[in-house]
């Protein structure tokens, strides 16, 4: 069964895509048809889409790995934070790190440096501190955490990204394309989809479009998160059963006293 169907994707204008002038060529599989000056998207092929790159998230997730969603743009922001932590995913939307990816190290030297800031303020350290020196010390930690804050148990490289309008998000899409990282994203008609692994055909300004993509990917992810956490619990059950039968039969084999 379909994560998500034609009549979903109508309403929620997903077949929009931009004025025929400002399309990309390699867009054309994509597109169903020109509109008044506007294309058209074939949403048969965003189902199929979604399908294929929900399930590979779902493996993705199942697997114990991390995605990334990265979205800056003012329709995005909410719709990615909302689903991102729903799945308990990072998420990027206000502004790209410049080297995040191909640079990570400093971007986790960044995210320490946020937390021993929570540590000091906590255990009184900048009490001693002037009111101004503390203010300033307080406005660095907010910087930190608008920048930073939702990337922060991101302990290592993720596994995959999510992005949502890669011509916007062209720095991060050329960091993982260098770092060979997955790249899932929502793809107008006005880019260019060849860098992208997995191409998901829509309309990328319109929020409702966004979220029911979002919607039936993460849904997916879920998925993959409940399977690991079954098969962890089943593994543990089987270990614990096999280790509670160890001593009973050393029991049996053992001579008994005299």
């Amino acid at each position: 069964m379909a994560r998500t169907d034609f009549d979903s994707l109508l309403a929620a204008g997903a077949h929009f895509g931009h004025l025929k002038r400002k399309w990309n060529p390699a867009m054309a599989p994509y597109i169903f048809m020109e509109r008044n000056g506007i294309h058209i998207i074939d949403l048969h092929k965003t189902v199929a889409k979604v399908d294929q790159a929900a399930d590979a998230l779902k493996q993705i997730a199942k697997s114990g790995k991390r995605i990334l969603f990265v979205a800056t743009k003012k329709q995005a922001k909410e719709v990615v934070a909302e689903k991102a932590e729903s799945v308990g995913m990072p998420y990027v939307i206000e502004r790209w790190p410049g080297g995040m990816l191909t640079n990570f190290p400093t971007i986790r030297k960044a995210v320490k440096k946020m937390t021993n800031i929570d540590r000091l303020l906590n255990d009184g350290t900048y009490d001693k501190l002037s009111k101004r020196e503390n203010l300033q010390i307080r406005r660095k930690r907010a910087k930190l955490e608008k920048n930073l804050g939702s990337i922060a148990d991101l302990t290592r490289l993720p596994s995959a990204l999510f992005v949502v309008d890669v011509m916007k998000e062209h720095i991060a899409v050329s960091e993982a394309n260098r770092l060979g990282i997955p790249v899932f994203a929502i793809v107008d008609t006005n880019s260019d989809p060849r860098d992208i692994d997995f191409v998901i055909p829509a309309n990328d300004d319109a929020t409702k479009s966004i979220d029911i993509i979002l919607g039936a990917v993460c849904s997916a992810i879920n998925e993959g998160l409940e399977e690991r956490k079954v098969e962890k619990a089943d593994a543990e059950a089987n270990a614990e059963k096999k280790e509670g039968k160890v001593p009973a039969v050393e029991a049996e084999e053992a001579p008994a006293a005299e």
